[in-house]
This record gives C-alpha cells, structure tokens and sequence, in this order.
C-alpha cells in the first residue's frame, strides 16, 4: 500500500513542480531539476548512505534545502535567463561533489543500495515511519503553495503581472518542498516533472495553470502506474529501473504527439 501511496505522490508531485517552474520562468524547458536540486537530493542521499550520520530522506531534504537557499538568494539579485544558467552550473557543482562521495564507498553493499535508490523505485526499503510522516509534510505544504499560488502563477506566465524576485524566490521554496517529498523517498524520477507538464499543455490549450496541475497530475500517475506495473510484473528476469522504463515507454508517445502538433 505504502508503494501505491507514493506512486501517488510522486506522480502528483513532480509534474505539478514541472509546470510550477515553466510557469514562473515563462519556459516550457522548466524542471524540478533545472536548479539542481535533483543533484542535491542525490548528494544528501549519498553521504547519509555512505556515513550513516542520518537517515537517507533527512540527508536528502537538508541537502535539498541547502540548495534551496543558495538559489533563493541567487533568485533575489539576478535575472531568470542568469538564474537558468546559474542552475545548471550550479547542479553540475553538486553532481560533482556527489561523485567523489560514491566513488568513495566504504564498501560495495552501501554502493549497490545508493545507486538502486538512484534509479528511483518504489520498494521503499530503509524506509522508517518518522520519514514517511516528514515526506508526507513536505507534500501537503507544497501542495498547498501549489493550489494558493495558482492564480498569481497563471497571471504571471499570461504576462498580467510580474512577480518579484522575492515573490519567485518563496515559491521556489514552496516548489522544493512538494519535490523532496517524492525523491527523498523514491529517488529521482526523470522525464515525468519536464515531459508530462510538456503533454499537459499540448492535450490543453489554457493558460490556467489549474487545469495543467490536474491533467499533468492524471497524466504522471497513470503513466507511474503503468511504469510500477511493467516493473513489478514483466521485468523479463532483470532489474528495471523506474525512471529509465518509464522515458521508454512514455517518449513513444510523446513524440507521436509533437508530430501531430
């Protein structure tokens, strides 16, 4: 139950952060990760993995959360395109420093069980009840940003308002929460926060950004139950990692889709 509770979460929460972002940088290449906090969560999940000084969905949030205020400042002093490019340099950083905690596990167990959560699954083994209920906070606050903030973020990205870098800064906050409430305890889940908001707007042509959290949010939980089932069911006698067997099943479709536009 614990699995198809965070299939749920995971398939709510990161294409809703997706749009949340294109949305507030006017891009539809908008990310969850285009900041680096993919990189940052993988970073704190591998020095509590490899040290055992915490467990792996706190390393991952503080890590996360780091990165968070590193970008919240950045966002009060420079432009979106500057903070874009900030990102990416940024995420290349932290991937940095989170291959020299790897390649330097103590031994090949710890090794095998970070790069497994990496792949992104849903086995949730290690998982404690105290993280459960932590990444269950994390989503309802992010979730709440997400639905108070909707209004604001659809006149934004019409071009009815600019927000204020303080404004775009908060929200981003809000944006790290909803997406460490998932990859904190599922790992990162690639394609999903970039490629489905991308579907969303292609199926609906409004500007609402209301319409996209519902459709997107229908979108990657049937494409995530879809993915758990292949997995679970029809692994052909090898392991199949969440992320990368989604993008194989789900790119066929996207790109029939982008012709068709």
């Amino acid at each position: 139950m614990l699995s198809l509770l965070y299939v749920l979460i995971s398939g709510i929460a990161l294409p809703i952060g997706g749009i949340q972002m294109q949305y507030l940088w006017r891009n539809q290449l908008g990310d969850v990760y285009s900041l680096g906090l993919g990189s940052a969560a993988c970073l704190g999940a591998a020095a509590a993995t490899m040290t055992g000084w915490c467990s792996l969905t706190v390393g991952s949030f503080i890590c996360t959360l780091i990165c968070t205020i590193v970008c919240f400042f950045v966002t009060l002093k420079v432009s979106t395109q500057n903070l874009i490019t900030f990102g990416i340099l940024f995420g290349t950083f932290i991937g940095s420093l989170g291959t020299i905690v790897v390649t330097n596990a103590p031994n090949g167990d710890l090794l095998k069980q970070y790069y497994l959560w990496g792949a992104a699954n849903f086995n949730l083994e290690g998982v404690t009840g105290a993280d459960i209920v932590f990444s269950l906070a994390l989503f309802a606050v992010g979730f709440g940003a997400a639905l108070w903030s909707a209004k604001l973020l659809t006149r934004h990205f019409s071009g009815e308002l600019e927000l204020s870098n303080m404004a775009k800064a908060l929200l981003l906050l809000a944006i790290m929460f909803l997406v460490t409430s998932s990859v904190s305890i599922c790992g990162p889940i690639g394609f999903i926060s970039l490629g489905v908001p991308n579907l969303s707007r292609i199926v609906c042509k409004s500007t609402d950004i209301r319409k996209h959290y519902l459709i997107s949010s229908a979108m990657g939980v049937g494409l995530l139950i879809v993915t758990y089932l292949v997995v679970k069911y029809v692994s052909f006698g090898i392991y199949l990692p969440i992320s990368a067997t989604m993008a194989i099943i789900a790119l066929p479709l996207m790109a029939v889709l982008f012709v068709k536009k």
